[in-house]
């Protein structure tokens, strides 16, 4: 497995690969790797020829005051996790390497990005939306795989493949929880002991939503009401959303109807954590 780190080289892999007549898969992920990015590899070496696996901090991805700069990152760790994963190269450019002096040109969308994580992270998507676009262009991959955790991601992504006619197939991967049910994250290990227990209330008000759903209540108030008063039980919880929305066009619904994500963003301490799940409703 080779560790790249310019756009030169990765693109002279690719054009070999594809010259042999491979196929190709990218993970894209910020680093600091866990079992479910491992999980993202798997899948993509199963159904590839050739993966690659992006290790890259993207800066404008992070607001002011955000935690670019305490982000975890461990190259030698993840370069570990993704050769026994399967991988066939991991691209971990510098910023510089990524965005050349001057850059002035993002990729925006509207409406899907505007709530959710937008609402507080009001130009997260933009520079997630151009990351991604970039490393399609680099690597020109026939599938992507992202986690399902990062939802309105996943539907973002999926948009501006369809809206912008990128040619490949974006795949979404089943979210990877602890043995507690934690849902993974690199941001976990911002959490100390009493944090780490207290962040349990993310998965333990969501799975209280999801039963009562799954019981029969369609109204998505008494749903929400519900699960804010579970979180609020944790007094080291700090509610940023608890929302109920379409899959497709993350606009709030009253009612489960169709397929409904379940989406929270809750603080622990001073980390944000999110975590979701999403349920078609049976009666259609």
């Amino acid at each position: 497995m080779q560790v790249v780190k310019t756009i030169e080289e990765l693109r002279s892999i690719v054009k070999w690969w594809r010259g042999e007549g491979h196929s190709v898969g990218l993970v894209p992920t910020m680093g600091y790797l866990h079992e479910g990015h491992k999980s993202l590899i798997v899948k993509a070496v199963s159904e590839n020829d050739r993966v690659v696996v992006s290790d890259f901090v993207n800066p404008t991805q992070f607001g002011v005051n955000e935690d670019l700069d305490s982000y975890p990152r461990d190259i030698d760790r993840d370069a570990a996790l993704c050769e026994e994963a399967g991988a066939d190269v991991i691209f971990h450019p510098e910023p510089e390497e990524m965005y050349a002096f001057g850059n002035c040109t993002f990729v925006d969308m509207d409406h899907l990005t505007k709530g959710l994580c937008g609402k507080t992270r009001p130009t997260h998507f933009r520079g997630v939306c151009t990351v991604v676009s970039k490393l399609f262009n680099i690597v020109t991959p026939d599938r992507a795989y992202f986690g399902e955790k990062d939802a309105q991601q996943l539907a973002v992504i999926r948009r501006m493949v369809r809206d912008m006619n990128f040619n490949l197939t974006i795949v979404g991967c089943p979210i990877v929880r602890e043995e507690d049910g934690l849902a993974m994250s690199s941001r976990n290990t911002y959490l100390n002991p009493a944090e780490r227990k207290a962040a349990l209330i993310l998965h333990k008000s969501l799975t209280m939503g999801q039963e009562m759903i799954e019981a029969g209540e369609k109204d998505v108030q008494k749903i929400k009401n519900a699960i804010v008063k579970q979180i609020k039980t944790e007094r080291l919880a700090r509610i940023d959303y608890v929302e109920l929305v379409d899959t497709e066009t993350l606009e709030p619904v009253k009612t489960i109807t169709g397929s409904i994500l379940t989406a929270i963003a809750v603080y622990i301490g001073k980390t944000r954590l999110i975590d979701n799940f999403t349920v078609k409703d049976q009666g259609e």
